[in-house]
């Protein structure tokens, strides 16, 4: 792959971080945000030791005015901004009649209004070079729906769809834009949240997998490194199911 920059949001730990690091591995310079751009560090660090470019980066996805000043600062370290990877997000475990509309509210500005404020932000670097990837990361929770946890798979089921809509709109201008919604992921805040909340053994976990393990951040990434590849321009409105066939299609 040439010299490409992207931006991967949610990019301190978990599937964020290992995306941003294989994406650099690729060859690609990696803008790393997260909402405390001190915890970016490590992200930066680990990419920089193996010979690639980063730089930390702090927003709210859900601030316009926040992320506009993050992809500038991002523009103005390593250029146009043409591969994009929406993963940062937030969970909930609230049941439905306990919600109450600050939280429905909290959960959709982070999880569906930051990608559409991002994406929107990185959009003109990729019009103007005529080539773009998008990724967006949504949750497989998605795709079967889940108990106690209502505004977030709603909030990922919609991010399915806004993929479906992006990619037919984008596409005329040689932009790609897919889905891939994770299974369950190990060492990752939302797993380990979900893990501690229920109290369900691993081995039980990966009893419930066809290939009888639990994900890795890795395998998001590699997902998601392909998507982005030069290769893959023909891919685009798809969902990348990464869940060791927990959902098949």
């Amino acid at each position: 792959m040439s010299y490409k920059v992207a931006l991967v949001t949610g990019a301190a730990a978990g599937i964020g971080a290992a995306c941003a690091k294989r994406l650099a591995g690729d060859g690609v310079a990696v803008g790393v945000l997260d909402l405390d751009e001190e915890r970016c560090a490590d992200t930066v660090k680990a990419i920089k030791d193996a010979g690639g470019k980063a730089i930390a980066l702090g927003a709210d996805v859900s601030n316009r005015a926040s992320v506009r000043a993050a992809v500038e600062k991002c523009r103005e370290a390593l250029g146009p901004i043409t591969i994009l990877v929406n993963n940062a997000g937030v969970t909930d475990f609230t049941p439905f009649e306990e919600l109450t509309d600050e939280r429905w509210d909290f959960i959709f500005a982070v999880n569906m209004r930051g990608p559409f404020i991002v994406t929107q932000e990185c959009l003109p670097d990729m019009k103007s070079a005529g080539w773009g990837r998008i990724v967006n990361i949504s949750s497989s929770s998605a795709q079967t729906g889940a108990i106690n946890m209502i505004p977030y798979s709603s909030s990922k089921g919609a991010m399915v769809t806004m993929t479906r809509s992006m990619a037919q709109e984008f596409g005329p201008y040689g932009i790609t834009v897919n889905n891939i919604p994770p299974g369950s992921v190990m060492g990752t805040i939302m797993s380990e949240a979900n893990r501690e909340r229920f109290q369900i053994p691993t081995e039980v976990l990966q009893k419930s997998v066809p290939v009888r393990r639990l994900g890795e951040p890795d395998d998001i990434a590699n997902a998601c490194s392909w998507l982005c590849n030069e290769a893959t321009g023909y891919v685009t409105g798809q969902t990348i199911g990464v869940n060791g066939g927990r959902v098949v299609t």
